[in-house]
């Protein structure tokens, strides 16, 4: 037998990422066809996916590269950016992320390939990091209580509106926002308050503000000018009408100013960007929220809180879960279903890193620098508007801003015009003596004879009234006191990661969250210069990589979908979804049909649909399932009939969250079409659809795309998501557009766009070029194949576990999508086993649990993605059938109901240092059930947590660690 030539095209080894990305080789493959008596991956999709939705045509993308290929296009893309130094401000600013940091926690895959920590036990390492994120936010805005990041500071001073509205006293109408606040934020607010009916007053506090007439108030401090003022007859002239007063912050300038908490502020939000965290081109970065502790149960987004565990040993989880959208749906208090935990964590450990005193040392730089940047200007003839400053100041330059603006360019600074007659400049950790040269020579060629820095350091007054400079202490706990050595700092990072289980040392098995393969040339642009350090409102013509990647991502998303055109911005799923629905609302609006304002809802779908359906202001109304899980097509015919008139919106997830493809999918879409609504895709289970179907042309007219899901980004522990919508073209003109750069929508008309809903006009645009290599590297062959691996390893997994526990629903042949169901509700009744019991079971056979209780209570929904080869599969498949008879012998009497390896699951390496072991089981079969968990154990760091003690006594603060014992005791 002769040995086939390849060609030359064929050695280039082009699509050769596809089977890097793609877990199951072909042998693997086949096994796994035979086992479900299949004779290909075309004829599972033919027995999987609804005929009238199969594509007949593959996608029309470039064929795949390579990729050192795809580096080589990526690096020539970066280099047509071009990074000046940025002195714009506006809440973004130069920073210096420490190298530790980068290495071991930004560019680490056991932190970045994790999941948001709802499995507490298995992610003690970043809750830790976390909370110390929440007392770094306390400790420098001096307020008593802080969320764990929200997606940006304009999407939080919008969250605080909202909070203000519910915790608010006052029957007024109308939210106050200082003019002289960062323009992004205004906006955003206006977008929001459009959707909750709530008037947006935009003015001068001290002349303006009525707080009899208002509900809250919203002041910038420092101002977005720069201005320090001092905010504290404003905030008690609202609090004495029950209005409530927030703050946005800049959390350097916190080290030398007095904090708004000291001032009486009722919630206090910002940006942690400036703590570590590159510009990126808008994101993606860490907001915070902070309050008092009387709000604690209207703070939106996540809250890390102390508990104890079953050892009574201090434990960490995230508290107060009650108020998740899938429990409270469209009562909850936000539709965020994640934050910007991996930010949040570098953002925290930058503090630590620094210590109080590095971070009052690195404000003072950046302070002194701008004192002698504004007394040089000042002594070469130009007028500083504000007196007293941080890092930003306005100029005065009657007419001639923008000829200043362009010489600057010249020089490579990037300045701020504020208006023809003044300029910003805001200075930064990254500031040198030599930009302060430079650009005073843009303002005068004779400033190099004038201006001595070293003199001009001796004589610069302090502009910062006493009465405002900062006197408390902060971080005076020991994580910020004790890991100011790389040494220290390194094991450190090392010891946290080790409590957690991310992808790089286990399979996640979540059901629709979808923990695939994050590739390492796909992270490795990331942290390029010329993608990590630019400023969203940087000149366009500097960022003309950027805007090649849009566009080119926006057209690879549109190809793969099948819509018409894409809105980056979106910075979350919950942002995306969101984001649909005041698309649709604007539509109608476009054609006299405002009043539509109902929005069904399958009573299958995930919690944020009714959230954000709620925060767009429509109507919920919920369409039953039938007993198969579908929905029920006569149910849905009705209540889109009886609402004809005011119908906006169906939200449906497709494949549907029971995890089967619906065959009357088309049929769905009719009918909300032929009664005036338009359908929302829930793009959540997309990955079960690339290269088979293009939800574009079977009828959806908008979906988000969870391109942190199905297009590789990261999950990063809780964040960064990012949640891009595609749409039909009849609702491109209303996709979200921008107020400080243009054009971020093209297809914008006469009508009105939807406004801004994130900070940044691209969103988290640095982390952008992942999907775009993921798309690349992949191909439409690769893509498709993709899909079917996806959904051939999860009918493998029903079919595996079948024998042992009921697969809840399956669609047409007995199949599943690209997830199942195992239904528990009949063993918790036989056995008194619950789905928490497995869950933290399995967390002693080495695995992250997979979704539970969602959509249906007491079930576990498993995904296993394309990415995990059938040797991991087989592994985890062996531990649940292990666990199923764990569970047979609870079921026959021969263990106690109370005291057996399930319910005192997990097993912690502490019990092996306790006395005589007096379990009625061996430490063999507790803390090694399988051979295979011999080779690499993974050894939880807490037993099972107390959630209910963790609630009852809210600690989200890091106290002494004798306090810790002490609540334990």
């Amino acid at each position: 037998m002769s040995e086939r030539r390849y060609t030359l095209e064929e050695l280039k080894m082009r699509g050769d990422f596809v089977r890097r990305h793609i877990g199951p080789g072909e042998s693997q493959i086949a096994e796994m066809l035979a086992a479900l008596d299949l004779k290909s991956l075309d004829d599972l999709i033919d027995k999987t996916v609804p005929h009238d939705i199969v594509m007949d045509e593959a996608l029309p993308l470039p064929p795949a590269i390579s990729e050192r290929m795809n580096l080589s296009f990526l690096r020539r893309m970066a280099g047509r950016n071009k990074v000046f130094v940025s002195m714009i401000g506006m809440g973004y600013h130069g920073t210096v992320t420490p190298g530790v940091i980068l290495r071991n926690v930004l560019e680490n895959p056991g932190w970045y390939t994790a999941y948001t920590p709802y499995q507490a036990e298995v992610s003690q390492g970043r809750l830790e990091a976390l909370l110390n994120f929440q007392q770094m936010v306390i400790d420098l805005t001096g307020m008593e209580l802080s969320n764990a990041s929200l997606l940006d500071e304009a999407t939080a001073a919008a969250e605080a509106m909202a909070m203000a509205k519910r915790v608010s006293k006052s029957k007024a109408g109308t939210f106050f926002v200082a003019a002289d606040t960062h323009p992004q934020t205004v906006a955003v607010i206006e977008t929001r308050a459009r959707t909750l009916g709530i008037d947006v007053q935009i003015g001068d506090p001290e002349s303006d503000f009525k707080a009899a007439d208002c509900f809250g108030i919203l002041v910038q401090y420092p101002a977005s000018s720069g201005a320090v003022k001092d905010p504290s007859a404003i905030i008690a002239a609202a609090q004495a009408e029950k209005a409530i007063a927030v703050v946005a912050v800049d959390i350097l300038s916190l080290c030398l100013l007095k904090p708004p908490g000291e001032m009486g502020a009722d919630i206090v939000i910002g940006s942690a960007q400036r703590f570590g965290v590159p510009m990126g081109y808008g994101g993606p970065h860490p907001a915070f929220l902070a309050t008092r502790e009387d709000f604690k149960r209207a703070v939106p987004g996540r809250l890390i809180g102390v508990s104890v565990d079953s050892e009574g040993n201090p434990a960490l989880r995230m508290a107060l879960q009650t108020r998740e959208q899938h429990i409270r749906r469209e009562k909850a208090t936000s539709n965020i279903c994640t934050a910007q935990v991996l930010l949040a964590v570098i953002a925290g450990l930058y503090a630590a890193y620094h210590g109080p005193d590095g971070l009052k040392l690195i404000a003072g730089r950046v302070h002194r620098m701008t004192q002698i940047m504004a007394e040089g200007l000042r002594r070469l003839g130009y007028r500083v508007v504000n007196e007293s400053f941080f890092d930003t100041v306005t100029l005065h330059v009657p007419g001639q801003a923008r000829r200043i603006a362009a010489k600057a360019l010249e020089s490579q600074i990037n300045l701020r015009v504020v208006d023809a007659d003044h300029l910003g400049i805001t200075l930064d950790e990254t500031t040198k003596r030599g930009n302060l040269q430079t650009l005073w020579r843009v303002f005068s060629s004779k400033a190099g004879g004038l201006l001595d820095i070293a003199a001009l350091d001796e004589e610069v007054a302090e502009v910062i009234p006493g009465d405002l400079k900062r006197s408390s202490d902060y971080l005076t706990h020991p994580v910020f006191n004790l890991y100011h050595a790389e040494t220290e700092m390194l094991r450190y990072l090392r010891w946290l990661a080790a409590k957690d289980l991310a992808l790089d040392r286990a399979m996640i098995p979540l059901g629709s969250c979808t923990m695939k393969l994050n590739a390492t040339t796909e992270m490795i642009p990331i942290t390029w210069r010329d993608f990590s350090n630019m400023h969203p409102f940087a000149p366009l013509e500097q960022a003309q990589g950027y805007q090649q990647l849009f566009e080119e991502l926006e057209e690879m998303l549109c190809q793969v979908t099948g819509f018409d055109a894409v809105s980056l911005q979106p910075n979350a799923g919950s942002q995306g979804e969101f984001s649909g629905l005041i698309v649709i609302r604007k539509y109608h609006e476009s054609r006299g049909e405002g009043h539509r304002d109902i929005c069904l809802i399958p009573q299958s779908a995930h919690g944020t649909n009714p959230a954000s359906a709620q925060l767009a202001g429509l109507k919920v109304v919920v369409v039953a399932c039938d007993d198969k899980g579908n929905v029920d097509v006569a149910d849905l015919k009705d209540k889109a009939e009886k609402h004809k008139d005011s119908l906006a919106a169906l939200m449906i997830t497709y494949p549907s969250t029971h995890g089967v493809f619906e065959e009357s999918i088309r049929v769905i879409c009719e009918i909300v079409h032929d009664n005036g609504g338009q359908v929302y895709m829930d793009g959540a289970n997309l990955n079960a659809m690339l290269g088979v179907c293009l939800p574009g042309k079977f009828g959806a007219d908008v979906s988000h795309m969870n391109l942190h899901k199905t297009f590789c980004i990261p999950h990063g522990g809780g964040g960064p998501g990012v949640g891009p919508i595609g749409v039909r073209q009849h609702l491109a003109p209303f996709l979200p557009d921008h107020p400080v750069v243009e054009g971020v929508n093209p297809a914008a008309g006469s009508d009105e766009t939807v406004g801004p809903v994130s900070a940044a006009p691209w969103g988290s645009a640095s982390i952008l070029p992942i999907s775009w290599s993921y798309i690349s590297m992949m191909g439409a062959a690769g893509l498709k194949k993709a899909t079917q691996v996806a959904i051939l390893n999860a009918n493998y997994i029903a079919r595996r576990l079948s024998p042992h526990y009921p697969i809840l629903y399956t669609g047409k042949n007995g199949m599943v999508a690209h997830e199942c169901i195992i239904d528990l509700r009949r063993l918790k009744e036989t056995s008194g086993i619950s789905v928490d019991d497995v869950a933290k079971r399995l967390v002693d056979y080495g695995f992250h649990a997979p979704t539970m209780s969602f959509p249906v209570a007491d079930t576990l929904m498993i995904e296993p993605t394309e990415s995990e080869a059938k040797r991991e599969i087989d592994r985890f498949c062996e531990a649940m059938i292990s666990i199923r008879k764990e569970i047979a012998e609870v079921e026959s009497g021969a263990v106690d109901a109370e005291n057996n390896v399930l319910k005192n699951a997990p097993h912690t390496h502490h019990l092996l240092l306790e006395g005589p072991w007096e379990r009625p089981y061996s430490r063999e079969r507790a803390f090694f059930p399988l051979h295979s968990s011999r080779e690499d154990k993974y050894w939880p760091p807490v037993g099972r947590i107390d959630n209910v003690a963790g609630d009852r006594h809210l600690v989200c603060t890091c106290p002494p660690m004798e306090a810790y014992q002490d609540a334990a005791e």
